[in-house]
């Protein structure tokens, strides 16, 4: 019938619990599941265009996953590492916004906001928010308690405990 001849997978009895494992695990990635799927199916004896058919994939798919099994066995299942685009953002920058959010205010404001930080780096507000999320800054948030400056404030807060240790008769 022409055509390439498919590699034959046989399965020791631990690939082939490992691989039902897989499909039976709950937080399995769709993708790996798949690939077991695929696997499971080329040891029964199914073919390329059988085993694409039945699983909604391409012979292509199929005979990738076949080929790379049949190399790598279960290490072959994995995804192979992707470099990905190169970072635009260099360590310096990142730590000029750490070290600016950290030791300075704005000059108009009591805090650092993403967009102001982001237009005094030259940043995007993204990236200053990729940044901050990074190294768990919040410079809205302030953790330090703040006296009142209010001349009678030591006054105001005896009355008000007073009135929570003993509030008047028929108060509500």
């Amino acid at each position: 019938m022409g055509g390439r001849v498919a590699v034959p997978i046989d399965l020791s009895d631990e690939e082939r619990s490992f691989l039902e494992a897989q499909l039976r695990r709950h937080k399995a990635a769709r993708s790996l599941s798949d690939r077991c799927r695929i696997v499971l199916r080329c040891a029964e004896g199914m073919s390329n265009k059988e085993i694409a058919a039945s699983l909604g994939h391409s012979q292509h798919t199929v005979g990738k996953w076949r080929r790379r099994f049949a190399e790598q066995r279960l290490e072959g299942l994995s995804d192979e590492y992707r470099e990905g685009r190169p970072r635009t953002v260099s360590d310096e920058q990142v730590a000029e916004v750490i070290k600016r959010t950290l030791e300075s205010t704005p000059r108009d404001a009591t805090h650092w906001s993403i967009r102001s930080m982001a237009a005094k780096t030259g940043l995007s507000h993204a990236t200053v928010r990729r940044i901050w999320n990074a190294f768990g800054l919040q410079p809205h948030r302030r953790e330090t308690f703040k006296l009142s400056t209010d001349p009678l404030f030591v006054d105001k807060v005896h009355d008000v405990v007073a009135l929570y240790m003993s509030p008047p008769t028929r108060a509500i």
